[in-house]
């Protein structure tokens, strides 16, 4: 395929650059999955099926594993939990720092598309919450 941006891929870059800012520069993942998501589409109209639900279906590959943000956990949590110490105009601008520097707590999950509605996302949350208080207070 060629180098322009697809439909499928500037919707990825556009999600990535919400959601997952540390791959959106990463243009042979966005390539890759972008052109899979086209195939997927093309596939499904092939098929038989309407041009919303090869969409739906294009969607499904173009956005697996990417569902679940810890970046945008992060930003939520300094909105919740450190208004105080980060207003909220600031707050993804200090997530993009701190999101190297959790990797420890985010290794020990599984944080896969579903993560948030898990029994575990409550203990991961406070102890991503505890772990950005301690860097907050060491001047990250």
């Amino acid at each position: 395929m060629s180098q322009e941006l697809s439909y499928f891929r500037l919707s990825l870059l556009s999600y990535l650059r919400d959601s997952h800012p540390h791959l959106a520069n990463n243009n042979a993942f966005i390539a890759a999955r972008g052109d899979a998501a086209a195939e997927t589409y093309s596939t499904a109209v092939k098929n038989g099926q309407a041009h919303d639900q090869a969409g739906e279906i294009a969607n499904e590959t173009l956005y697996a594993g990417l569902l679940f943000s810890p970046y945008r956990t992060i930003v939520r949590i300094l909105w919740n939990e450190f208004e105080k110490e980060v207003t909220p105009m600031l707050a993804e601008g200090v997530a993009i720092e701190l999101l190297p520097k959790l990797v420890s707590v985010f290794d020990k999950y599984d944080l896969s598309d579903g993560f948030d509605t898990t029994p575990e996302y409550d203990q991961f949350y406070t102890e991503l919450a505890g772990a950005i208080q301690i860097l907050l207070e060491d001047g990250i």
